[in-house]
C-alpha cells in the first residue's frame, strides 16, 4: 500500500467526521426552517395554559426571531468556549441543548416554555455555525478540506428543505382532515401537526450527539494545549503517517517562532499575520450578507407577487429557490477542491452582479408608474390608532383618482402598506385588487411592537419600546402600482434563480471556508465569534432597512444596492483573497505573516 495515501480505517473515519459534520450542518438548517411550517399551525391552536390567551401578532414574531436571538447570544462567546473546553465538547453541547430544546417545545402549553426552547435553538444553532466549520479546518488534510468543509453547508441547504418538505406533508394531511367537516377534529390535528413537525427534527440531532462523542478532538487545539502526543494521534485518525509528521512539524515551527530565548512570549494581536487575515474574513463575511441573500430568501414570495406572479406561483417559487440553492451547493462541493476558493468565489460574486442589475432593471420599469396614496390611508386610520382596509378595484379606483391616475376597466393593482407604530416599523401583505379573498387588511399596535424590550434590542437597538407603545400610527407608504404581466414575473423568477445559484456555487460554501481557513491558529475561534457578528449586525441592518428602502425608493434601488456591495465582494476576492486550495492552515498562516505566495 502507498504510504502516502490513507489507510482504509482513515478512509472509513474521514467518513464518519464528515458524516458527524454533516449533521451539524443539517441541524443548523432545521434551526432556521422549521419555524416557517409549524407557524401557522401553532397561530390557529395555541392556547397558554396560565392565561388561556392566544398567541399575538408580536408574540409570534418573537417566536420566529427567538432563533436570532439566541444565535447572536452564543455566536459571542462559542469561540471563547471552544478555546476554554474544546471543539469536540462543544459541539456536544450543542448538539445536546438541541435535543433539550425539541421536548421543550413540542410539549408547551405556555409562552415562557415555548419562546425558551426556540432561544435554546438558536444557542445551539450558533454554536454550530461557530464550532463546526472552526473543527474542520483544523481536523482535515488539505486536499480535502474545501469538499469536506463545503458539505456542512450543503447539509444546512438540506436542512431547510427537508423543513419544507415535512411541513409539505403535514398541510395534505390537515387538507384532507379539513375536507370532513369537523372542526374539533380540525383543531386537534392542527395542534398535533405542528407539534410533529418539531418531533420529527429530534433523530438527527441524537445521532449528531452521539457522533461527537465519537470523533477525535481538534488536533491543534490539543497542540496548543500542550499535548503533542494527543495532537498526532487525532492526525494519525485521518492521515497517512507521513502527512500526520509533516503537519505536526508546521505546528511546532509556528510554535517556534513565538518564542525567544528559550521562552514564549505573547505576540502582540496587530501582527500582519492576524490583522490582514481578520479584515479579510470580516470583509467578505459582511459583502456575503450584502448581497441581500437573507433578504431575497425571506420576502421571495412577496418580491415574485409584485413582479407579476399570482400567490401560488409566488410560493412555488420559492419552493423552487431554495431546491436551486441545495441543488447547486452540490456543484460547489465538487468544484472547491478542483477550482479553488478564489474562482468560485469571483465567479459566483459576477453572476450575482448580473442578476442583481437585471432585477433592478425589471423592477425599474414597473415602478415607474407606482403612486404612494398614503395621505388617502392615513385618513382611514380610527381613533384606536388601528386600521382595516379591504382593497378591491373600485378602492383602488377611489384611491387613486386623487393623484390624477385613471384606472382602466379590467385593471388590476397591488397594494402594499408601510407604516409605523414610535421607532418601530413594519408592513402589510401584499394585496391585489381583484383577489377573490377579500379579507381585510389589518394593522394594530399588537402586529408591530415586540413584546419587551429585549426583543425590542434585537429588532431596533436605538428605538423606544415605552413610547412606541403610545405613538401613534403613522401610515408611511401605501403603495399602489400596476400588476405587471406573468411573464415579467416569471423573467424575474428565473433571473433570482440564477442568483441563487451564483450564491450557492461561491459564496454560499466558501464563505465558511474562507473565515476558518484565513484565520490563524491562535486567534481562529474568537475571530470567527467575532466576524460572524459582524456578519449578523450586517444581516439585522439590512433586514432593518429593507422595508423602509422599499417604500421610498422601491425594489429597484434595493436590487442595484446589492449590486454594488457584490462589486465589492468581487474585487476582494479576486484581487485580495489569497487562493487556499490544498494548502496547510499553518502554510496560510506563513503566507500572511511574511508574504509568501501561496
Amino acid at each position: 500500500m502507498n504510504p502516502s495515501q490513507p489507510a482504509p480505517a482513515q478512509v472509513r473515519y474521514n467518513r464518519f467526521l464528515l458524516l458527524v459534520a454533516g449533521l451539524g450542518g443539517l441541524l443548523y438548517g432545521v434551526d432556521v426552517g422549521i419555524i416557517a411550517g409549524a407557524l401557522p399551525y401553532l397561530e390557529a391552536t395555541f392556547r397558554d395554559a396560565a392565561t388561556g390567551s392566544t398567541l399575538n401578532a408580536a408574540q409570534l414574531s418573537f417566536i420566529v426571531a427567538a432563533v436570532l436571538l439566541g444565535t447572536v447570544i452564543s455566536t459571542l462567546f462559542a469561540g471563547m468556549l471552544a478555546d476554554l473546553f474544546g471543539r469536540k465538547k462543544m459541539m456536544t453541547v450543542s448538539g445536546v441543548l438541541f435535543m433539550v430544546s425539541i421536548p421543550m417545545i413540542a410539549l408547551a402549553h405556555g409562552y415562557g416554555p415555548l419562546i425558551f426552547g426556540r432561544l435554546l435553538q438558536g444557542i445551539s444553532g450558533g454554536m454550530v455555525g461557530v464550532v463546526i466549520p472552526l473543527y474542520l479546518a483544523e481536523c482535515l488534510g488539505a486536499s480535502n478540506r474545501g469538499r469536506c468543509t463545503a458539505i456542512f453547508q450543503w447539509m444546512l441547504t438540506l436542512g431547510i428543505v427537508a423543513a419544507a418538505v415535512v411541513a409539505m406533508c403535514f398541510s395534505y394531511r390537515v387538507d384532507a382532515v379539513k375536507k370532513l367537516g369537523d372542526a374539533q377534529a380540525l383543531f386537534a390535528f392542527k395542534d398535533h401537526a405542528w407539534r410533529s413537525i418539531f418531533w420529527v427534527s429530534l433523530p438527527p440531532g441524537i445521532l449528531f450527539v452521539i457522533g461527537s462523542l465519537l470523533v477525535a478532538e481538534s488536533p491543534r487545539w490539543l497542540f496548543r494545549r500542550g499535548r503533542k502526543d494527543a495532537a498526532l494521534a487525532a492526525l494519525l485518525r485521518s492521515r497517512p503517517a507521513e502527512q500526520a509528521q509533516t503537519e505536526l512539524r508546521e505546528m511546532e515551527a509556528i510554535a517556534a517562532e513565538n518564542t525567544t530565548a528559550g521562552s514564549a512570549v505573547r505576540e502582540s494581536l496587530l501582527r500582519r499575520k492576524y490583522v490582514i487575515p481578520f479584515l479579510l474574513a470580516c470583509v467578505i463575511l459582511a459583502c456575503n450578507q450584502a448581497t441581500g441573500v437573507n433578504s431575497i430568501i425571506g420576502y421571495n414570495p412577496t418580491i415574485l407577487f409584485q413582479a407579476g406572479l399570482s400567490d401560488l406561483q409566488s410560493h412555488w417559487g420559492y419552493v423552487i429557490l431554495t431546491s436551486v440553492n441545495f441543488l447547486c451547493t452540490i456543484g460547489s462541493v465538487m468544484l472547491v477542491d478542483r477550482k479553488g476558493r478564489k474562482f468560485l468565489l469571483s465567479l459566483g460574486t459576477a453572476g450575482i452582479i448580473v442578476s442583481m442589475l437585471s432585477v433592478g432593471l425589471l423592477f425599474h420599469g414597473v415602478e415607474k408608474a407606482r403612486v404612494d396614496v398614503k395621505d388617502a390611508v392615513q385618513a382611514m386610520v380610527t381613533p384606536d390608532d388601528k386600521l382595516a382596509l379591504t382593497f378591491d378595484d373600485a378602492l383602488a379606483a377611489k384611491l387613486l383618482a386623487k393623484p390624477g391616475v385613471v384606472l382602466a376597466d379590467g385593471d388590476s393593482r397591488n397594494l402594499i402598506i408601510i407604516y409605523s407604530y414610535g421607532d418601530f416599523r413594519a408592513a402589510t401583505r401584499v394585496k391585489r385588487s381583484n383577489d377573490l379573498d377579500k379579507t381585510p387588511l389589518q394593522i394594530s399596535r399588537a402586529g408591530c411592537l415586540p413584546p419587551n424590550k429585549v426583543a425590542a434590542f434585537f429588532q431596533n437597538p436605538l428605538a423606544n419600546l415605552d413610547a412606541a407603545r403610545t405613538a401613534p400610527l403613522k401610515i408611511e407608504n401605501a403603495l399602489i402600482s400596476p400588476v405587471p404581466a406573468e411573464a415579467n414575473g416569471w423573467l424575474v423568477a428565473v433571473i433570482i434563480f440564477v442568483y441563487m445559484a451564483f450564491y450557492a456555487l461561491g459564496p454560499g460554501v466558501c464563505v465558511w471556508l474562507a473565515l476558518s481557513e484565513l484565520m490563524p491558529t491562535r486567534i481562529r475561534s474568537n475571530g470567527m465569534s467575532f466576524a460572524l457578528l459582524i456578519n449578523q449586525i450586517v444581516s439585522t441592518t439590512i433586514a432593518a432597512m429593507f422595508l423602509p428602502t422599499v417604500g421610498k425608493y422601491g425594489y429597484s434601488v434595493l436590487f442595484f444596492a446589492f449590486a454594488g456591495a457584490s462589486v465589492v465582494y468581487f474585487t476582494t476576492a479576486a484581487f485580495f483573497l489569497p487562493e487556499t486550495k490544498g494548502k496547510t492552515l499553518e502554510e496560510i498562516e506563513a503566507h500572511f505573516e511574511g508574504g509568501k505566495k501561496l
